[in-house]
């Protein structure tokens, strides 16, 4: 039988864990802020930066036990590639709401909010996916989940980017919710994108 006398750094996958949960955490923010009112969107901002701070830090303390780390579960490239995409998601989150306190955005949208739940679902399927990593199966029902949010999130930009154009005469507002709507479309990109990576990994190690 063949073995190792070298550990291998499982502490990875606890850290990706901590992670989706910041990303889920965020992303409940953010339809609550999409929602209204708007008296509420500079604190709920605020406390989206904070939660994009710590998913910061879990990001850099996987670079660092790059570093440092002998053996690795699986390719340190993956490992790295994966935390920045991670991390990217909590940025758009981020993105979003900045934008809104940005723009002085006094209204709600049901495009808006219909993206931003979007990208808590697709949260939520990426924690479920990270969280069977270590095991390197059963998670595909999450990986289609992600893929088939973001072609529902598609439709909804589409959707909601032919209504800004047919119905608003105000070239502020266009340009306002037109930067909003691609933000959180571009979050739900980066969702996709997190399951495609996932989805290499397994490919390449089993």
């Amino acid at each position: 039988m063949a073995f190792s006398l070298l550990p291998k750094e499982d502490k990875y996958f606890a850290i990706f864990s901590q992670m989706t949960e910041k990303i889920q955490e965020a992303a409940a923010v953010l339809v609550e802020l999409m929602k209204g009112p708007y008296e509420n969107y500079d604190s709920l901002s605020k406390k989206i930066k904070n939660i994009e701070h710590e998913c910061d830090e879990l990001n850099h303390s996987i670079s660092t036990k790059l570093n440092k780390s002998f053996i690795t579960p699986f390719d340190r490239e993956d490992i790295y590639t994966l935390s920045v995409a991670l991390d990217d998601v909590c940025d758009y989150i981020d993105a979003a709401a900045r934008a809104v306190v940005m723009y002085d955005i006094h209204e709600t949208d049901e495009f808006a909010v219909q993206l931003a739940v979007i990208m808590q679902k697709q949260a939520a399927e990426i924690h479920g996916a990270v969280s069977l990593l270590s095991a390197s199966k059963g998670m595909e029902q999450y990986l289609l989940g992600i893929q088939r949010l973001e072609n529902d999130a598609d439709d909804v930009y589409f959707r909601a980017m032919a209504a800004l154009f047919k119905n608003s005469g105000d070239a502020v507002r266009v340009i306002k919710w037109k930067e909003l709507y691609e933000i959180l479309e571009s979050g739900t990109d980066r969702c996709e994108s997190v399951g495609n990576i996932i989805e290499s990994i397994i490919l390449k190690h089993n």
